[in-house]
């Protein structure tokens, strides 16, 4: 009988590892770079962010329960990729020196790669009030990430505009403090990357 299998032993799982893993490490071309989007030449203050108006909310989870009978590996997954991909893009914006715009896309980053470790280990996201450290406590992280994430909370727009007008948000935050948030960011995204990829 001839043999029905491939020699191949590669599985859809281990493209989008792969595939992940390069995203982290090189970032985006420029073919999928935002500056090639419909929002190039938009100004970031007036870009559109769906994860400020409608908050996740899910009456029917018992809040005591901590653990869901199987995690959501592939929703945890792709929102890990989302992460990626807002680290990248955190790192255009500061090349381009929109220095508020990398902070808002590291908070982004960290608040997607905490909860794709929700969606792995819970089976939903986690609610939380914008504090991040709040959330990685909430998702298991060590002390030490949660203290990194906490260091870019105030980036949330709702926040910074509420004292900041946005016309000044650029001036506010320097290249050398957008370029530390960035390496915060790096750390988060680094400790759930070792949980999503490694499930």
């Amino acid at each position: 009988m001839s043999q029905m299998h491939s020699d191949d032993h590669t599985t859809p799982h281990d493209d989008s590892q792969d595939e992940l893993e390069r995203l982290i490490l090189e970032g985006v071309n420029n073919s999928e770079s935002p500056l090639a989007s419909p929002d190039a030449g938009v100004p970031h203050s007036a870009r559109k962010h769906p994860r400020y108006t409608e908050p996740y909310s899910d009456e029917e989870e018992d809040a005591d329960t901590e653990v869901a009978k199987e995690g959501d590996l592939q929703g945890a997954l792709g929102l890990f990729a989302e992460s990626a991909q807002d680290l990248a893009t955190a790192g255009v914006e500061l090349g381009l020196g929109r220095h508020f715009a990398c902070a808002d896309f590291c908070n982004q980053a960290v608040e997607k790669a905490a909860q794709a470790v929700s969606l792995l280990r819970f089976g939903h996201r986690s609610m939380y009030d914008h504090d991040l450290r709040t959330l990685g406590a909430t998702v298991g992280a060590p002390p030490n990430i949660q203290d990194e994430m906490a260091l870019l909370t105030p980036f949330h727009p709702e926040a910074f505009y509420a004292d900041t007008p946005p016309e000044e948000a650029d001036d506010v935050i320097s290249a050398e403090q957008a370029q530390t948030y960035l390496q915060h960011a790096r750390h988060v995204l680094k400790w759930a990357r070792a949980i999503v990829l490694g499930a």
